[in-house]
């Protein structure tokens, strides 16, 4: 499995401490193996005899009181991501959502035929932040994926992305980069704040068969036509 989350809707906490205890794209091959104590407050420890008031204190008018549930601000519907599409790469591939495996990085499915997209991040119609979808580079089962031909995406490529409704988004790619997995940018990654635009990631680089994972992670960011 290759990410590792840096933060969630009701998930694993968000931040710099999330992102430290989590290794980064770890293996895409499917096969290959904060807070500070709050301070005592001065008036626990405080000691002092009551001083008669010289008038009663005006009486506090009563507060009314309502259902905290009623008219409570509804939550947006999320129509997550179910087809990516990069048309210069000939890159066609459903999306399943994804959480997060029992090992704290991004579950992933199986094949390399079929990419996540991070259920806990944002989706496609955010306002902000990054929509992430990730995939195997290969897998025992099918072999290389069409993610391996990330790495040949070109600035300026269209990348169409289909939501559950049937509504498409396209991007266009601002960069490639292959990153080192012990220096990348995860916090970025997953943002939640930003602009939005949308990341996809795999693995690449050299195979190093004593760890059972790539040295690399593949990463294309795309921003939205006309953002």
């Amino acid at each position: 499995t290759p990410l590792v989350p840096g933060g969630r809707r009701g998930g694993p906490a968000g931040g710099a401490a999330a992102v430290a205890a989590l290794l980064v794209l770890t293996a895409c091959s499917s096969d290959a193996p904060e807070g500070t104590a709050s301070p005592t407050a001065a008036a626990a420890t405080a000691s002092a005899t009551p001083t008669p008031s010289a008038t009663p204190p005006a009486a506090v008018p009563a507060v009314p009181l309502r259902d905290a549930s009623l008219g409570a601000t509804p939550q947006p519907v999320v129509l997550p991501p179910v087809r990516v599409q990069v048309p210069d790469l000939g890159i066609d591939m459903p999306v399943e959502p994804a959480g997060v495996a029992p090992a704290g990085d991004m579950a992933l499915p199986d094949t390399a035929e079929v990419a996540a997209w991070y259920e806990f991040g944002p989706a496609p119609a955010a306002p902000e932040g990054s929509t992430l979808v990730a995939a195997h580079v290969d897998s025992a089962a099918t072999g290389i994926g069409p993610f391996a031909r990330l790495r040949d995406v070109a600035a300026g490529a269209a990348v169409v992305v289909t939501t559950a409704d049937g509504t498409t988004y396209e991007y266009r790619v601002q960069d490639v980069v292959r990153v080192p997995k012990d220096t990348a940018p995860v916090g970025e990654w997953f943002d939640h704040t930003g602009a939005p635009r949308l990341v996809l990631v795999t693995c690449g680089g050299a195979f190093d068969r004593q760890v059972g994972h790539y040295a690399d992670n593949v990463v294309v960011t795309a921003l939205p036509l006309g953002g």
